[in-house]
């Protein structure tokens, strides 16, 4: 698998309606995973979108999330670049050189699904994902 560039919206509550009408508009095939299905079954947000993902025939990729609880939703920033692909030493050169000189909100390193993933914010003030497969 080559790396991807893609946008990763976030939103209140309404990820699987906004990724069920972007799949109206675009086509293609929708994946969606519940934060239920990754190890908070019980939880009261257990039904919400952990991570969508939209692929289409043009080549479209859009994912998106439901925001956890505890963490802010703020309507017009709901957005973030994500990089993603099995390159772990392209994929972390990349994370490094983002990083640097900016802010990290979650440090690259193994998460629940299996993969390794962080969260950061360049100089430059703009949200990156950065999603390591199968590492």
């Amino acid at each position: 698998m080559t790396s991807r560039l893609n946008p990763y919206l976030s939103f209140d509550g309404d990820a699987r309606q906004a990724m069920e009408f972007y799949k109206e508009v675009f086509g293609g095939t929708l994946a969606v995973n519940t934060f239920g299905e990754f190890g908070q079954p019980g939880a009261e947000h257990a039904d919400k979108i952990m991570h969508a993902m939209l692929e289409t025939s043009s080549g479209f990729t859009l994912m998106a999330a439901d925001t956890p609880p505890g963490m802010e939703h703020s309507a017009g920033t709901n957005f973030a670049v994500s990089l993603s692909g099995d390159d772990d030493s392209e994929l972390r050169g990349y994370w490094s050189k983002l990083s640097k000189d900016g802010t990290v909100s979650v440090p690259l390193e193994k998460q629940m699904w299996g993969d390794v993933f962080g969260m950061c914010t360049d100089r430059f003030g703009i949200p990156w994902m950065v999603d390591i497969t199968g590492s």
